[in-house]
């Protein structure tokens, strides 16, 4: 009995350490596989996580430089090349003219002061050499005042008045230029649309039926070069109106000094 028992135990045991061993053996397989599944599916999650980001980089890239490039591509080389030119030269016109204006600007009240100081206390000449030295049209008209100041108020009076439109003349030079080119850019822009209707509209003969296609193509085509020409339109009239502003308010401030000189010289006469 005790040997039947013992044998039992035995049997137990050994099946008991088989089965632990076999499941041993099949957790490693178990985990071996399901390493091999995650590292193959490791770079499809990868490619795929990827894919967005590769696409908003790709849309990243396509800035605005790129988008503007692209539309200038497709509204056509000739009429889109004549508003650029448009938009160059008078962006140049108005660039230049800001520079001088800027440059033209002076101190009046301090101009005014140094001039009556140097009148009162040194003469003539050194007046005119504060004059002479001074940038801007102000002390220019200044200057001419001065020269003519041997010949009594009148002649001071005219001289200021003549020279004085001199200088309004040179602060307006180039102006008519920018004008033209404001209302070139849109012209050409809708020259461009309609010749581009005209081509359109050649296509659909051509293809024998008014494919939604076809019309739509043509039309964004042409309608690219009004697009751009207003743009363009819009940009150099605010550079316009900017210059306009500047220009006013040199000239009314080079009036208001003219007269404050005249009193001065008046004065110094009596």
């Amino acid at each position: 009995m005790k040997k039947l028992f013992s044998l039992l135990a035995m049997v137990f045991l050994l099946t008991f350490a088989v089965s632990n061993t076999s499941v041993a053996q099949d957790q490693p397989a178990n985990s071996a596989a399901d390493t091999t599944q995650t590292i193959t599916q490791a770079p499809e999650a990868v490619a795929e996580a990827a894919t967005p980001a590769i696409e908003e980089e790709v849309q990243q890239k396509k800035s605005f430089h790129y988008a503007l490039k692209e539309k200038f591509i497709e509204g056509g080389a000739g009429f889109m090349t004549t508003v650029l030119l448009c938009l160059i030269l008078g962006l140049a016109l108005a660039i230049e003219r800001i520079i001088y204006l800027t440059l033209s600007t002076t101190n009046s009240r301090k101009l005014l002061n140094q001039v009556e100081t140097a009148l009162n206390q040194q003469g003539l000449k050194a007046a005119q050499d504060i004059c002479k030295n001074t940038r801007g049209p102000l002390a220019s008209v200044f200057w001419q005042g001065l020269d003519k100041y041997d010949e009594g108020i009148d002649s001071v009076e005219k001289s200021l008045v003549s020279y004085g439109s001199v200088a309004t003349a040179r602060l307006e030079k180039g102006l008519a230029w920018i004008s033209l080119f404001i209302a070139l850019a849109p012209m050409l822009g809708f020259m461009g649309t309609v010749i581009g209707m005209i081509q359109a509209f050649d296509q659909i003969a051509i293809v024998g039926e008014m494919s939604p296609q076809v019309v739509a193509g043509g039309m964004k085509v042409a309608l690219l070069t009004t697009v751009f020409g207003l743009i363009v339109a819009v940009i150099l009239q605010i550079f316009y109106n900017y210059i306009l502003t500047k220009i006013e308010s040199i000239v009314t401030d080079m009036e208001d000094s003219s007269i404050s000189f005249l009193d001065i010289v008046a004065s110094k006469m009596k």
